[in-house]
């Protein structure tokens, strides 16, 4: 099964200036926040001019924007990847979008999230558009091989399904619920995916799906 390591790091590594202050930046944003990080501190961390940062980047929200930019364009590319694969199970599937989005889930924080609700709302805004965008497309997918394949209950409307997922997610990767939930984006996904498929998936499809989590997980932490 092919591992999602491109979508954990979706900045490219040509080496180029720009690449340099988006990985720089991406560190210090989620070590320090976003709002207490300043464009003085950027460039010093990386060595160079304010004059030069300045030219590659007009502000610190232009940086956040191009990191966000890529890191919705590399999940979006992957999951159409595994979801469109005729080749890969329902639940070799629905583990790799689980690894592939929790991966990127991985680097927010929910301080990083209050930050730019707080801070850069356009962007906050933003990441909840590629939300809105990517899960009806792709967990309607997901859903309907389920049925196809036996592994989710014939019953189910894969869209309304889709359409839910999105409101239930959206509702639970918010900085207020996961504060006081204390749990961190990466850790939500993966309760609500539990959930949300225990009430869909068959009796086969719920044990084929637990043996490839396992599998999974497995992977994931060696």
């Amino acid at each position: 099964m092919e591992t999602p390591a491109d979508v954990h790091d979706p900045i490219p590594t040509d080496g180029s200036a720009g690449t340099r202050i988006l990985r720089a930046a991406r560190e210090h944003f989620f070590r320090f926040g976003y709002g207490s990080s300043t464009m003085d501190d950027l460039a010093s961390e990386l060595g160079m001019s304010k004059k030069t940062l300045y030219l590659h980047f007009p502000s610190k929200e232009a940086i956040i924007d191009t990191i966000v930019n890529h890191m919705g364009r590399m999940i979006s590319s992957r999951l159409d990847a595994i979801t469109a694969d005729p080749k890969r199970s329902f639940v070799q599937k629905l583990c790799e979008v689980v690894e592939t989005v929790g991966g990127a889930l991985s680097r927010v924080s929910p301080m990083m999230l209050r930050d730019l609700q707080r801070y850069a709302p356009r962007i906050y805004d933003k990441i909840e558009q590629i939300r809105q965008r990517n899960i009806p497309i792709y967990f309607t997918r997901l859903i309907e091989d389920g049925i196809k394949q036996g592994m989710v209950r014939p019953e189910i409307d894969p869209r309304f399904a889709g359409e839910f997922w999105l409101h239930a997610i959206r509702g639970l990767i918010q900085p207020d619920i996961l504060e006081k939930n204390q749990l961190t984006p990466r850790q939500t996904l993966e309760k609500a995916i539990d959930l949300f498929f225990g009430g869909l998936l068959t009796p086969v499809g719920r044990q084929d799906y637990a043996k490839h989590l396992a599998h999974c997980k497995k992977h994931a932490s060696a």
